[in-house]
């Protein structure tokens, strides 16, 4: 089943989920190989002063990336944001996405992300902003938010409707409040009276980490699509688990040992190519962490990664790693034995 945004025809409804820090251009390709239909950029700031920044320009790197490129844009300016949607379209966005759904402090205090919730005018006027912007190129707006900004103040559905009239083409909408930030358990209710108020497509997002629970979720939503975030962390083949269960009701059998030594090894030479060898050793070391961390001695293995320092020296211990888990087993441990990463990371990470 295909799903439309604007004038583009996505793959699937399985997206990736924007995450600072994780969803860089490597591991979004890593994702489109493995079955996600859709991926989202990590969040580029509106603030023109630091879009000249190594941070910045790489996360607004697409070399070689597939289509549809879609690029996530932060702020509190409606200018600055409609400035930021024309920046990233010149250099290569065919989608723009609007953060309102990012819960750290260091957004939120600044008045970006979810807390733009709490400011429904302000919202808006950077809605219309940034669709007035990205109108004569064709590229289509979206936006993900969360229910509200706390259980009092829900007003993900309100919101959506005006969103709508205002000419998103697409909402995504994670369900838990920013109070929440990524504790407890996410509500699907919310999300499925948004799908109910537009006719727009609506994903689903939060706790989506299984083929069955995202069957689950867009049975109790009427979602058009859902959106994986923690999950794919370390385990970004999810999106053909999922994929080949919706189609056939079965389960796929986890990846091959000797698939997923290949598929680290090529993530990995890809971000070194990204970020250089001094930061590319280290910012590789979550990745490889997370691939790990359900796995026969990978707690240990984890802790000597935090010593190495050369890029080369990484590939050669992932790869020995990886050599010695075949000789004991062929096949990864089923999901359901992976450890989630703590509330506290992707607090920092999610958009």
């Amino acid at each position: 089943m295909t799903l439309q945004i604007g004038n583009i025809a996505l793959e699937n409804r399985l997206f990736v989920a924007p995450m600072a820090g994780v969803t860089d251009r490597p591991f979004r390709m890593l994702c489109r190989e493995l079955g996600a239909g859709y991926a989202v950029s990590e969040m580029v700031t509106s603030r023109k002063e630091l879009w000249g920044t190594l941070k910045t320009s790489r996360r607004a790197n697409h070399d070689g990336e597939p289509g549809p490129i879609s690029v996530q844009i932060a702020g509190t300016d409606a200018d600055m944001m409609s400035e930021a949607a024309q920046y990233n379209i010149e250099r290569g966005a065919q989608i723009i996405d609007i953060n309102m759904g990012c819960p750290a402090k260091k957004v939120c205090n600044k008045w970006a992300g979810s807390a733009l919730m709490r400011d429904e005018p302000l919202a808006l006027e950077i809605v219309e902003a940034v669709v007035t912007a990205a109108a004569p190129h064709q590229v289509p707006v979206t936006l993900k938010m969360r229910t509200g900004w706390s259980e009092d103040h829900r007003n993900a559905v309100t919101l959506a409707r005006r969103f709508e009239q205002a000419g998103v083409q697409m909402l995504t909408v994670h369900g838990r409040t920013r109070e929440q930030g990524y504790k407890g358990f996410a509500e699907y209710d919310t999300i499925a009276a948004v799908k109910a108020a537009v006719r727009i497509p609506v994903v689903a997002n939060g706790d989506i980490t299984s083929p069955e629970k995202a069957r689950d979720v867009l049975a109790l939503t009427g979602a058009d699509a859902v959106m994986v975030g923690r999950a794919a962390q370390g385990r970004p083949w999810i999106f053909r688990e999922i994929a080949h269960f919706l189609a056939t009701g079965t389960h796929l059998a986890p990846p091959l040992v000797v698939e997923v030594r290949r598929l680290m090894l090529d993530h990995l030479r890809e971000h070194y190519a990204l970020y250089g060898d001094y930061s590319g050793v280290r910012t590789a070391r979550k990745h490889i962490g997370w691939y790990v961390r359900a796995l026969p001695g990978g707690e240990a293995f984890r802790g000597a990664m935090n010593a190495i320092e050369d890029c080369d020296e990484q590939l050669r211990a992932v790869a020995g790693f990886f050599d010695t888990l075949a000789t004991r087993m062929d096949r990864i441990p089923h999901a359901s034995d992976a450890v989630e990463p703590s509330d506290e990371h992707a607090a920092d990470t999610l958009a």
